[in-house]
């Protein structure tokens, strides 16, 4: 190693912050910097490497090719020194830090929103950041700690950690009063006579199997269709039609006698939730707790 070109981490942190936030002036306010001092420090990384890592004008803040390389080994150093910090510290210590989690709309409805209150209470040095969005999100080019994902599909091999949280089968479900109204459902075939209220205008037809692996593709009379699953359990409790959805979605309705299952011996597949990390942030105390609690969360609750 040549002592005399030996980075500054000091340097790095300059730049990552000033990659996650966007510029100069919004890492100047995160880290309580002023911006020239950050901005020439990153400037003084660039001679050492002899490399032009951010194209910056008046107006825009823009990483290079190089400088998107960079900044992916430099955050992933940051973390490395993060996490060798926290073991020499105490690798039992009380979990502290934020985490940042991001997580679906059902998934943060069903699942996180009643848990998440328990884990905070739980580990009071821990700061807990939930972003909710449907969007495919990269943790990390995003930051992103630990993201819980459902998917009806295995997952492709993308290097992140992969923890599988539940699997769950998709059911059909009606009210009682639209079951007891129309005619008998006894089989798939029967489902072309019936209303369903779906979850997209070109999904217009159900796959559906039975414990023998039997296959039948039905497709109910479209009277609904919207892409969000209160939408729709609220359209087949108010007895519109049969809706297909994941069990647990609909736990909370069939223990109220809400909704009954329609054709109970067959469901539409499974779908799978699965917690998804990069790997140098399970290292963290702070993510590792997080990581354990919600483990333990989602199999008590299965």
């Amino acid at each position: 190693m040549d002592v005399g070109r030996v980075l500054n981490l000091n340097d790095l942190v300059f730049f990552v912050s000033a990659v996650e936030h966007g510029g100069f002036a919004a890492a100047s306010r995160r880290l309580a910097l002023p911006k020239s001092t950050i901005s020439k420090r990153v400037a003084v990384l660039e001679e050492q490497l002899s490399a032009r890592l951010i194209h910056r004008t008046s107006r825009s803040f823009t990483l290079t090719e190089l400088g998107r390389d960079f900044y992916e080994h430099a955050r992933g150093a940051l973390i490395e020194a993060e996490a060798a910090e926290a073991i020499v510290r105490d690798r039992q210590a009380e979990p502290s830090g934020t985490v940042r989690i991001s997580a679906s709309v059902p998934v943060a409805q069903l699942q996180l929103a009643a848990c998440l209150p328990r884990l905070a209470r739980l580990h009071p040095k821990l700061r807990l950041q939930l972003d909710v969005s449907d969007r495919f999100v990269d943790l990390p080019q995003e930051g992103v700690d630990i993201a819980i994902r459902s998917h009806f599909a295995p997952l492709p091999d993308s290097g992140l950690v992969q923890r599988r949280l539940s699997e769950e089968a998709v059911v059909l479900v009606a009210s009682p009063a639209y079951v007891s109204s129309r005619s008998p459902m006894r089989s798939p075939d029967d489902l072309a006579q019936h209303d369903g209220v779906l979850s997209g205008a070109l999904l217009t037809t159900w796959t559906l199997f039975d414990r023998s692996g039997r296959r039948a593709l039905v497709a109910p009379q479209a009277v609904m269709v919207a892409n969000e699953s209160t939408v729709l359990i609220a359209a087949a409790e108010a007895g519109l039609g049969i809706a297909c959805l994941p069990e647990r979605m609909c736990r909370a309705s069939i223990a109220s006698g809400a909704l009954v299952r329609v054709l109970p011996d067959w469901n539409a597949g499974t779908v799978t939730t699965t917690l998804v990390m990069p790997h140098r942030r399970g290292l963290l105390p702070g993510v590792r707790a997080t990581v354990e609690f919600l483990v333990d969360h989602f199999r008590e609750d299965g």
